[in-house]
Order: C-alpha cells, then structure tokens, then sequence
C-alpha cells in the first residue's frame, strides 16, 4: 500500500511539472495569416493604427506569420465587434483592434452588442489624442474666435451618438456651440470626406487621422484648427496635447469662453467619457481564454517591435508622439477604458434621450 502510495505521488509531481511545461511551449506562427480585425472602414484612426502595426508585428512574432487586416464596418463598429467576439478562437490567429466607438456602445448597454469586455484579453493600449477644426469660411483664426460663432449653425458628419462622437458633441454643447450633427456618417475618415465636400462646416479627428489626413486641408488654408480634446498627465488631469502643444485643451477653451473652469455633472460626465475614450482610445484584443504562452508571445512582440529602429524614426509621423504600452499598464488603462461610475453614466443616458430622443 505505501508502495502505491509513493508511486501515485510521484505522478502527481511528474505531471504537476509537465503543466507549466506545457503552459509555456514555444509558440511559432510559421506559415500562419493572422487576422487583425478592424471594425471601421477604411482611412480611419483605428486602420491606420493596424496598417502601422502589423508588418512590424509580423516581424517580431516567431515564424513570421502574415498579417492581414480585415476591415468589418457596420454598427458604429458593434458589428465587427460582433464578428470578432463570436467568431475569435483562442489559437492566437484573430486579434482585433478597438476604439472608442466600441467601447460606448458597451458601456451604455447598446441594444446592438453582443460582445463582452470581460471576455478579451488587452495585449496592446494606443492613447492617441484628437483635434478639433473649422472651416475657414468663417473667418475665425483660433479657439477664441468662437465666441463670434454663437448665432451660427454648425454642420458635423457624425458616425452616431454612442460612438467616439459622444465626446466632441456633448463638448461642443458645453461650449455653447449650435451644431447640428450629420448623421448616417460611416466612420470619421467620411467625416473627414463631408467635410472635404463642404457638407461638414466642424470637424473631429483622432491624432493619426489629423495628421495624415486634415493637416493637408490647414496647409490648403480650407481647414482652421481650434483645440485638441487634451490628454491626461499621472495624477489624471486635463493637460494639452504632447502631440499638438500649442493648441489649447478642451478645458482651457472653456474656461476661455465661460470665464472660469468648467464644473456641474455635465462636466464631470464629459470627462469620465472622454477619459474612458482617450485615456486608453485604442485596444487591441484576443479571447479572454487564449493560452497564456500565446499572450505572452504577443505581449514580447509588441515590446521588441517598438524598440526597432526603423519602427521609432517612422512612428511619430504615422501615429503622433503616444506611447502604446502592454503588460500591467495596458491591464489598468484597459480596465479605466471599460468601467464608467453610474452616475455618468445615467447622466449621459438621459442626456441622449433629452437631447437625440435615443433610449439605451
């Protein structure tokens, strides 16, 4: 019987051994195509983000597996999303990559999803800022002209209400601005194009979109940049954008207006949402149940494809000055990204049904 015993115990401790083993077996792509799924149409800040990315993924992932970008619009992104969280194995060969219009709709309970945060593991946060423009027709130079603007309409190409948009337009509210948003707009890249059109007299874009795309119309003299939305320092307070300095933040353009700080729940909940929205803008996910070696052989390879040379001297121009970051910080901006306190969050509600007549 001690004999058996022992035998049985020495098992145990042989298989106990061979656990961690197996946790950790070298993960090798070769021959592999991996998708990274982009839930937004082509042009866009998410796009660009992936367009950037991937070859340098594929480089540093072990076999060099292909990477392949499949753009799913639909649904303010809920319908890629969608895709993604029914579809996803846990093989490591789908990852998608979220934004700010996938996480509204979550967080507001949108009849559309039917996806769970709670379910993807975070291998990668993008924090890009944004920038606000007018047309120049109006005459106005910078941010403090705005206040000339009261009587006027603004046009704005708005992809929907629960979508990265619920930030400039509940801020361009606050601000005291009459705009009208443009909605049926799929995507901001065709914000951009209805802007191009003159059907858009203000617009919006995330740092990579401005930057490849809008500062062409401010060299053409078409487009006058107002304020970036801002960025948050280490205590989590509104600073100006490292990206665009001399531009002034969202709060400062209000102060500037109201002659004094913005405060009230209006504020408050614009600033959960934009913090929720821009603290952690860009997620890029795998299912929640994907092996441990695979994450992180992820999580490596997107460390070392940012130590590359050629990824640093090129980055700044494609994606701004914005760290993108993995492990136990990406896991805090992820879970920032992806909790909204109730109170916000019913202001917000209700705002929209006051405002939109939408009922979440």
């Amino acid at each position: 019987m001690r004999r058996f015993d022992l035998a049985g115990l020495a098992a145990l401790i042989l298989l106990s051994l061979s656990i961690p083993q197996a946790a950790h077996a070298q993960v090798d792509f070769s021959g592999e195509t991996i998708e990274w799924i982009v839930p937004f149409r082509e042009g866009g800040g998410a796009d660009i983000w992936a367009r950037f990315n991937a070859p340098y993924l594929s480089n540093y992932l072990p076999g060099n597996p292909e990477i392949v970008i499949r753009n799913n619009p639909g649904g303010g992104s809920t319908k890629g999303a969608n895709q993604f969280a029914a579809n996803a194995k846990p093989d490591g060969l789908m990852i998608m990559g979220t934004s700010a219009s996938t996480q509204f709709p979550f967080l507001l309970g949108d009849s559309r999803v039917r996806y769970d945060y709670a379910k993807w593991q975070v291998l990668m946060v993008y924090s890009p800022g944004g920038v606000v423009y007018i047309s120049s027709k109006f005459g106005v130079q910078n941010a403090a002209g705005l206040s000339e603007l009261n009587k006027e309409i603004l046009t704005y190409g708005s992809q929907g209400t629960t979508s990265i948009d619920l930030v400039p337009l509940l801020g361009f509210e606050l601000l005291g601005l009459n705009v009208r948003p443009i909605f049926g707009i799929r995507g901001r890249s065709a914000g951009l194009l209805a802007f191009e059109r003159g059907e858009a007299t203000i617009d919006f874009q995330t740092s990579a979109t401005f930057l490849q795309y809008s500062i062409p119309l401010v060299e053409q003299g078409k487009a006058i940049p107002l304020f970036s939305l801002g960025s948050l320092n280490e205590n989590g307070e509104l600073i100006r954008d490292p990206q665009f300095p001399d531009l002034p933040h969202f709060g400062e353009v209000y102060e500037m207006l109201h002659g004094g700080p913005p405060t009230g729940l209006a504020w408050e909940s614009w600033f959960a949402f934009y913090t929720a929205a821009f603290g952690a803008q860009k997620l890029l996910v795998i299912p929640k149940d994907t092996p441990r070696n695979i994450i992180q052989t992820y999580q490596k390879a997107l460390e070392e494809m940012q130590r590359d040379p050629d990824y640093i001297a090129k980055k700044p121009s494609a994606l701004g000055a914005y760290d993108q970051v993995t492990g136990d910080t990406a896991e805090r901006l992820y879970r920032l990204a992806t909790d909204i306190p109730d109170g916000p969050k019913q202001w917000i509600k209700d705002w929209l049904r006051r405002k939109y007549g939408l009922n979440l």
